[in-house]
């Protein structure tokens, strides 16, 4: 199992996946030969297509071209997040019982997919990268999801990996993941406090880790922006232009879903250079009723734009911080990664609040995630190598998690930024007289009342013998383990009754028939893949063979027009040579073929 688990970071915008493989993790190169994919998936008339193949085509499929899935797990339709996003996207997000289905025409027909549904088509793409490049089954993964995931989040991924034929080894945190990834590769110069800032296209996410030596990296606090990421960044500088747009030109752009897709993809690229240049160029020819857009941005106006985001960036480092009861100034090293931290303004504001402390940026952003769960999924297979031998990691639970208790009130059994893996208990009873029944209703949050936290799920203690009230004593224990999933157990001290309860979040949650039937999808949908991407490259084998043989004739007619008075054993040689040259033709082709 172990030579072939490999490590996935997930992201909002792009994925990456890696692999530890001759002492050492690989990043594995998709099928363009790119490190990482775009988290982008399109259907069209004829095929599904995933990655760089789906994110080139917005433009002309916009409907039915899915990004920023990530944003819609473990939510509900009406939650202010999916609300605010559906504004942007072309795409359409109808409501299905409560939770956000996207809906697009594939082939003709109308389907709708639940987030997760689409997560998982990325994740078989990252699959069968790996399972090309090491020409072998790939099973296990470890896969990064942010570190203030709730449980619903954190179930939808282990459904998504379940539909793509992926078993989890872990969930683990991106900082996490980055803290691995330095750590092994000694990229961390002192022993003591760090913090890790992962800011990617869809999150905040931010770590306060202890290098304790050793191998040992403790996580002491967390916290995060799940609402703030590179894309948010994206959109105000659309919005920028759509009134620069209408202010000269008088026309409302926004009215058109292909120009708006063109703007947007002009917008990202104009972001990403103005990371090394004070000044980036837009250029969309024909954008909108045959109307030139040429403009300019620049990194001042990029920053008026974004600064009220900019500043929120400093609001979680500040929480762990309080959350350890650690002063900034006892911090010994800042660690960014995500590519929205190669933003210059964003790499100035988290420097000045760490009083000019130089940031560590040393591994590539882009790929530092994956490489750290590559290692993970190396130390949890079993893989032996003596780098991997000191690499321990202690993660923290991201909410609290308690019961309901008389009044309503919140009563947490496990803390936020209580270490996991852990299993706790408390003893509760009876609020009266001869009750025979106990209701438990599981919550994760910080509010002293349930009302306003999120609930798990709950069940019942039954047949409790009849005794005045407070005098049962009823035991719940809350086991969470190292991926932050969480049983609950009942247990009657009295009477030896017990139950218990494994949180499935079922209001959010896709049903176990669900499931099944999207696991069958995806088989139809990869085989039906498979089949369209054989059909492409038998095409265009044949047509190279087609082009081999006109080349080869073009030269033997060019050569019979000037040499018209050529001698006999010239023109047999030439003949021979065109006949040579069919024949090697047809071999390769059935080789290939």
């Amino acid at each position: 199992m172990g030579k072939n688990s490999i490590g996935i970071d997930l992201g909002t915008t792009y994925s990456c996946v890696g692999i530890w493989k001759d002492d050492k993790v690989e990043i594995i190169p998709n099928d363009h030969g790119n490190r990482f994919t775009p988290s982008y998936i399109a259907f069209s008339y004829a095929v599904r297509l995933i990655g760089e193949n789906a994110k080139n085509q917005i433009s002309m499929n916009p409907f039915n071209t899915i990004y920023d899935a990530k944003r819609l797990i473990g939510r509900q339709f009406n939650d202010p997040e999916v609300q605010l996003n559906m504004n942007y996207w072309p795409f359409q997000v109808i409501d299905m019982n409560g939770r956000p289905y996207i809906q697009v025409t594939y082939k003709g027909k109308i389907k709708q997919f639940s987030p997760v549904e689409i997560l998982s088509m990325l994740l078989c793409k990252l699959k069968d990268s790996a399972e090309i490049y090491l020409k072998e089954r790939v099973t296990v993964a470890v896969i990064t999801v942010d570190s203030n995931y709730n449980d619903s989040q954190r179930q939808a991924i282990r459904d998504a990996a379940n539909i793509a034929g992926l078993s989890i080894l872990r969930l683990i945190s991106g900082p996490i993941a980055a803290a691995i990834a330095y750590k092994l590769d000694n990229r961390i110069s002192v022993e003591g406090n760090i913090v890790i800032v992962d800011f990617g296209g869809g999150s905040l996410d931010v770590s306060l880790i202890t290098n304790i030596g050793e191998g040992v990296l403790e996580v002491m606090a967390t916290a995060g922006d799940a609402h703030l990421g590179g894309e948010d960044f994206n959109k105000r500088i659309v919005n920028y232009f759509i009134s620069e747009f209408k202010r000269k030109f008088k026309k409302d752009i926004t009215t058109d879903k292909r120009a708006l897709c063109r703007l947007r993809t002009a917008c990202e690229r104009a972001k990403c250079t103005l990371s090394s240049s004070k000044q980036a160029f837009i250029e969309i020819d024909s954008i909108f009723e045959s109307i030139d857009f040429h403009t300019s941005l620049t990194r001042d106006v990029f920053i008026n734009l974004n600064q009220d985001l900019i500043q929120r960036i400093i609001d979680p480092v500040e929480k762990v911080l309080r959350d350890a009861r650690i002063d900034k100034s006892q911090i010994h090293e800042v660690i960014l990664v995500g590519g929205s931290t190669r933003i210059p303004e964003i790499q100035k504001i988290i420097s000045n609040f760490f009083n000019g402390k130089e940031l560590n940026k040393s591994f590539n952003p882009d790929e530092v995630i994956a490489y750290g769960a590559a290692v993970k999924a190396a130390c949890l297979s079993g893989v032996r190598s003596g780098k991997l031998d000191n690499i321990l990691n202690i993660d923290v639970a991201p909410h609290s998690l308690g019961i309901e208790s008389a009044g309503g009130i919140m009563n947490p059994i496990i803390k936020r930024n209580d270490t996991i893996p852990t299993r706790k208990s408390k003893i509760f009873t009876t609020d009266l007289d001869n009750q025979t029944n106990f209701i438990i209703k599981v919550y994760e949050g910080e509010r002293v009342r349930t009302v306003d936290n999120n609930l798990l799920g709950e069940f019942e203690l039954t047949d409790i013998p009849p005794a005045p009230k407070g005098v049962p004593q009823i035991e719940v224990t809350f086991d969470i383990d190292s991926s932050g999933f969480l049983e609950v157990l009942a247990f009657n001290k009295n009477s030896g009754q017990h139950n218990k309860f494994v949180v499935t979040n079922d209001k959010n949650r896709l049903s176990n028939k669900e499931i099944e039937q999207m696991i069958k999808d995806a088989m139809k949908y990869h085989s039906e893949d498979k089949n369209v991407k054989q059909k492409e490259q038998a095409r265009n084998n044949f047509e190279r063979y087609l082009g081999n043989l006109q080349n080869a004739l073009q030269k033997t007619i060019t050569w019979f027009d000037d040499n018209q008075g050529a001698e006999k054993e010239e023109y047999e040689r030439k003949r021979e040579y065109l006949i040579n040259q069919v024949l090697s033709e047809l071999e390769e082709f059935q080789i290939n073929n």
